[in-house]
């Protein structure tokens, strides 16, 4: 076996950064080496660092209990240990933006969870099993950059996961109106019931931001690459409203479809359970089996039965049935802090090494 990438993990105190050291632990292609964090944990060992602040159900792993943690501002110091990185930085918009390309043009790659490049037009934003092909675009952002090897790559919003790859499976019947409805997981402000008690039998008609984006990264990412610059679709045109509720893990949505060809019920489970991509193929390290299954019980998909599917990395489908307004509608559920997050990023990592993108420095 050849010897493993080595990654960094920046912002890894945080709930994503967990993740990320959850996910990645015995991972057969990465070894998490390095962790980064703000200034105040920098110098610590990484337990003290969290102290009480473990967010995962999985115990901390050992192997990263005594790592020392960096100051992830000191980009040459940390760029210099790994071939690559994952982000997951708490900061400002721009802040993240100037970091992330700082750690690119040190020719080290950049897997960002974050938000802010995900709109930077030579920036990939991708689910590996939809648009794997936008990687390409990288080739353009380096010659900006000036790197050899240096580059941003982003996974999209977490929200998204739970109808976007649906209406994928579905576009040889043309959808052009979709309306969604998204019950979002506490998990996906990085926080535990512990941390906010108030959400206990609750819920909160509103998250920052979050409706944008939920309506203009898929089109995003079902765009396409022109001139060196990912253009987005302008079909479907997606409305949507999200809603926080009382729940740790798992976002579900319900989304009603209006379609120019008129699929059966038939045609549209069996486009979802036969839908694959990139990831399959390859048999990536971390990619589902079966990406999306659909489920027949009228009280299905839940997060206590479901989010966990594939290991988390799977889409969870149920209660496709016909409309009064629209054509169809379906419930929806991803698991918003694995696929959603440090998950998505992971196989993009992977993906990125498949392609030759990311390599021993």
């Amino acid at each position: 076996m050849s010897q493993k990438l080595k990654a960094a993990i920046l912002g890894g105190t945080g709930m994503v950064g967990q993740r990320f050291i959850s996910l990645l632990e015995n991972h057969p292609w990465f070894e998490v080496t390095t962790i980064a964090a703000s200034p105040r944990s920098a110098g610590k060992r990484y337990e003290d660092a969290v102290g009480g602040r473990w967010k995962m159900d999985t115990p901390m792993p050992d192997a990263v209990k005594n790592m020392i943690v960096m100051n992830v501002n000191e980009v040459e110091a940390v760029a210099s240990k790994v071939d690559f990185v994952f982000s997951a930085v708490d900061m400002s918009k721009e802040e993240i933006k100037a970091i992330e390309e700082a750690y690119a043009k040190t020719e080290t790659p950049v897997v960002s969870n974050n938000s802010a490049h995900r709109w930077t037009p030579d920036v990939p934003m991708v689910v590996p099993e939809i648009n794997a092909d936008h990687m390409k675009v990288i080739e353009f952002q380096k010659k900006r950059l000036g790197t050899e090897r240096g580059f941003v790559a982003v996974k999209p919003n977490c929200s998204i996961q739970s109808y976007a790859p649906v209406l994928t499976a579905w576009m040889e019947f043309e959808p052009y109106e979709v309306v969604a409805t998204t019950y979002q997981a506490i998990s996906g402000a990085g926080k535990t019931f512990q941390d906010w008690p108030e959400m206990m039998g609750n819920i909160i008609p509103y998250i920052g931001g979050e409706e944008e984006k939920s309506e203009k990264e898929p089109l995003r990412i079902w765009g396409e690459i022109k001139d060196g610059v990912i253009v987005p679709a302008t079909t479907p045109v997606i409305t949507c409203q999200c809603i926080r509720v009382p729940v740790l893990n798992g976002h579900t949505a319900a989304v009603f479809v209006k379609f120019k060809k008129k699929p059966t019920k038939e045609q549209l489970i069996e486009k979802l359970v036969q839908f694959s991509g990139t990831p399959q193929e390859l048999q990536l390290p971390s990619a589902p089996k079966q990406f999306i299954q659909y489920l027949e019980e009228d009280n299905r998909p839940q997060v206590t039965e479901d989010v966990n599917y594939e290991n988390g990395m799977g889409v969870s489908v149920g209660r496709l049935r016909e409309d009064t307004v629209y054509d169809w509608k379906f419930i929806g559920l991803s698991h918003n802090t694995v696929r959603g997050a440090a998950g998505g990023a992971v196989l993009c990592a992977e993906l990125l090494k498949a392609q030759g993108y990311i390599t021993a420095k």
